[in-house]
């Protein structure tokens, strides 16, 4: 054996040597090792936490709504007038989704010992506590899947301030008192505005808060609905307004109605903001260095003639033929 053979064989062995060498590497973990220190106590507690998320309902603590009424007959009798006794008909789930018991949890232990701290009271639960438990049902939908995030919420107003399942003043939507009432209750800054000359006609009856707002939450500022084309949601009345337009009137598509109108009421005509229409106009149309819009032509001096844009003007929300708005 040559020289070289002998010296590749040696370091060979010596290679072998090392790897088998106690303390020359670190043993290997396996799947089901638990670690030992802060690791395991980690692995630990998130088992705990799976283990719990996954705890399965014992149908035993549960008596059904039955029982309930025969110490709350007052409360079972609202009850069975509105829409939350159609829970008991749901064979699909547990018995934690069916009658009293969905909202108030299961109720064995309050049944048996008359204590009220057996059971779930909404008054001795914080709003966001509250709202999560009727959202347990109700977040599967448009209409309250962002109640979590709404500024009714932030500001610490839950489901039971405007609903009450048990003495509810409008049936259709347990409501504590008919529109717009109950939204004046707290908005009571815009309730004068609807006593002005002209204004939406809500205290009418004709239209709701609702119909407008999204009592419930959403994306666009003051929780506004929009149009199903994700428009303004004055276009919902007002369709003749929405366009699409060969010229449209920036402010419409920039800051939209509330540019030129209060949505509320107004002592202007129109719901205008200012009581002559050419002061609207000149806010914009004005001959300044930053002036957002066209300066108004120098021979509209004011005067009797040219005292209101829109006699000439008339397609001011838009045109398909007249880029100044002179004819639709």
């Amino acid at each position: 054996m040559s020289g070289k053979a002998i010296t590749r064989l040696c370091i060979l062995l010596f290679l072998m040597l090392g790897l088998v060498a106690p303390g020359s590497a670190a043993p290997k973990k396996h799947g089901n090792d638990k670690g030992t220190g802060a690791e395991a106590q980690d692995n630990d507690k998130q088992k705990g936490k799976k283990a719990e998320s996954h705890e399965a309902v014992d149908p035993s603590q549960y008596v059904g709504a039955e029982t309930c009424k025969t110490c709350h007959e007052e409360q079972a009798k609202s009850y069975d007038q509105g829409p939350h006794w159609k829970t008991a008909l749901d064979k699909r789930h547990g018995p934690e989704w069916q009658g009293c018991e969905a909202c108030h949890g299961p109720g064995k232990a309050h049944a048996e010992s008359a204590d009220p701290e057996k059971i779930i009271r909404f008054a001795s639960l914080s709003r966001e506590e509250s709202s999560k438990r009727c959202l347990g049902c109700h977040e599967f939908g448009e209409e309250h899947s962002n109640f979590l995030r709404s500024k009714h919420l932030k500001n610490n107003v839950g489901c039971v301030d405007c609903h009450s399942v048990h003495s509810p003043k409008v049936n259709r939507q347990l409501l504590k008192a008919a529109q717009p009432a109950l939204c004046y209750s707290c908005h009571l800054e815009v309730k004068p505005d609807f006593s002005k000359p002209f204004h939406h006609r809500v205290n009418e009856g004709l239209i709701n808060c609702t119909n407008c707002h999204n009592q419930h939450g959403g994306f666009l500022p003051k929780q506004l609905r929009s149009t199903a084309a994700q428009d303004m949601v004055c276009f919902n009345c007002h369709t003749d307004k929405a366009g699409p337009f060969a010229w449209e009137h920036a402010p419409i598509k920039t800051e939209g109605c509330v540019a030129c109108h209060t949505p509320h009421g107004s002592s202007n005509p129109r719901l205008l903001k200012r009581s002559n229409v050419n002061l609207v106009c000149l806010e914009c149309h004005t001959l300044t260095v930053d002036a957002p819009a066209p300066a108004a032509p120098s021979f509209h001096n004011q005067a009797q003639k040219y005292q209101a844009c829109t006699m000439c003007h008339t397609a001011i929300h838009g045109s398909n033929s007249d880029r100044v708005f002179f004819k639709p």
